[in-house]
């Protein structure tokens, strides 16, 4: 074998492990650098967690989870309806979000002429939408309401129209790659049978993607269950002492209630509020393990 040859394998091998024997001074205070940051951001995390736990310690208990909150009696204070309010406003989000980011995906990926003007614009801003501030949703999502005819923007259908739209980009992104990541051969060979592009949609890819589809809906539903921003701009109330009835019931969230007794100077709600945090936390822990549990259950290798 040439020392050309060893040389260029050699290149190649290193290219595809990531490893050089190049170790530069510059390289190695990069890479010192680089670990430095990753341990510096877990150890502040970790840090923040730790300290939030212990000093909601004393409210771990059942009350925490079936009392409404009070400002009367803040040692037995409770986030009943910010929980149940959480999981209503999870519940139509995905009504609202995941059906029209699936089809708009299925649309841009398979259908779409991504030579025409219009549908590149669409691909920009989808692009775009996902960087964007999450309280402009919230605004976006009182002139709909404004729109259609409601007033009051601060109920069920308001709060999930609000997080719906904040997850919309992300399910279309993710959706997109699912669906890209699925071999052509397969598109291909259900064609040459006969199906059409809408059998073949349906029948093949769509199900080949799932995993990737259910990955990335979960992990937006995360997201969206711990923000507390546009349920402000929308006009969520901070307390409410009952459950929610209906899309059209006043209610609250579990980040506004915490957002809400945190600006409180008795120690008993804020020892309340750290409590909850940890709930939340929990709550969101919960669903990136669902997501990853789906992603390496359903899977595919291709």
């Amino acid at each position: 074998m040439s020392i050309a040859a060893t040389t260029s394998r050699e290149i190649t091998l290193q290219l595809a492990t990531g490893r050089s024997k190049d170790r530069t001074t510059g390289s190695l205070i990069f890479l010192g650098l680089l670990w430095f940051s990753l341990f510096f951001g877990v150890m502040v995390l970790l840090a923040l967690i730790i300290s939030t736990a212990i000093k909601g310690a004393t409210r771990f208990d059942s009350e925490l989870i079936t009392n409404y909150t009070s400002i009367v009696r803040p040692e037995t204070a409770g986030f009943r309806a910010g929980i149940l309010g959480s999981l209503w406003l999870m519940v139509f989000t995905a009504l609202f979000a995941v059906p029209l980011g699936i089809a708009a995906a299925l649309y841009l990926e398979e259908f779409a002429n991504p030579d025409r003007a219009l549908n590149r614009f669409v691909e920009v801003n989808l692009q775009n939408l996902a960087a964007v501030p999450s309280i402009v949703y919230g605004l976006l999502a009182v002139a709909v309401m404004a729109l259609i005819g409601f007033q009051d923007a601060g109920i069920v259908l308001g709060g999930a129209l609000a997080l719906a739209l904040l997850i919309l980009p992300v399910i279309i992104i993710t959706t997109r790659e699912a669906v890209r990541a699925v071999p052509r051969d397969i598109r291909q060979g259900s064609l040459a049978l006969g199906a059409t592009v809408w059998q073949t949609t349906w029948r093949q890819t769509l199900p080949a993607a799932v995993p990737g589809i259910a990955t990335g809906t979960i992990l937006g539903l995360s997201r969206a269950i711990g923000e507390a921003a546009p349920l402000v701009v929308v006009g969520l109330a901070g307390s409410v002492l009952f459950d929610p009835q209906g899309m059209m019931s006043a209610i609250t969230a579990l980040p506004m209630q915490i957002y809400s007794l945190t600006s409180q100077s008795r120690e008993e709600l804020q020892q309340a509020a750290s409590a909850a945090i940890i709930v939340l936390l929990v709550m969101i822990l919960g669903l990136n393990a669902l997501a990853i549990y789906i992603r390496n259950k359903f899977q595919r290798s291709w």
